[in-house]
């Protein structure tokens, strides 16, 4: 993981310049999330399209799911470093951490986007979620069907395809637009 200073490729209205919605905006991710992350403010030119992602990333991330909070970190980590997106790598393998406290073995998954300790259940959940990423086209209904058969229900297999699919988008995203983290970003999200 590298440090990244540069700014974006476009426009930014921070913080300070905010106003109207956007202003409003900003507020409301201080005060659910603590701050406001470069991916978010990367939409400020269009606050409409902010707020849908951030209700997007909550539904995803933090909503009802069979999904455990751990799992759904593990699928953004596994696709960023898949697209190898460094800001989400970053941000999400911090996430990651919050689960196993440990530095090596998210660097290892990171690297590897396997480990040993993972078991065939959560293995077949990234092997889908990085399949999705790297080949969409390949994808067959032998994939959900091998889900099923490691105790994944219909719901479950929506949302691992729902969360994989947003973090190709976030990446993109990221990516395409030149967004970049420092470790101050990275850190002290209220989770």
């Amino acid at each position: 993981m590298r440090k990244g200073v540069e700014m974006p490729w476009i426009e930014v209205i921070g913080e300070d310049g905010a106003e109207g919605e956007l202003k409003e905006l900003y507020s409301t991710l201080k005060e659910k999330r603590g701050k406001v992350a470069n991916i978010m403010k990367i939409h400020s030119l269009n606050p409409a399209s902010m707020k849908a992602h951030m209700e997007l990333y909550v539904t995803l991330m933090f909503g009802k799911s069979g999904l455990t909070r751990e799992e759904r970190e593990m699928i953004g980590v596994a696709v960023s470093s898949a697209n190898r997106c460094e800001y989400c790598i970053n941000h999400h393998a911090e996430a990651l951490n919050h689960y196993w406290r440990d530095g090596g073995k998210i660097n290892e998954f990171v690297k590897n986007l396997d480990l040993s300790e993972l078991g065939e259940r959560k293995r077949k959940m990234v092997e889908y979620a990085v399949k999705l990423t790297k080949s969409p086209w390949e994808m067959s209904e032998k994939d959900v069907e091998e889900l099923r058969q490691h105790g994944f229900k219909d719901r479950d297999i929506l949302d691992i395809n729902l969360i994989a699919s947003y973090f190709n988008f976030v990446n993109r995203i990221a990516l395409g637009l030149g967004v970049k983290f420092t470790p101050e970003e990275v850190r002290g999200y209220k989770v």
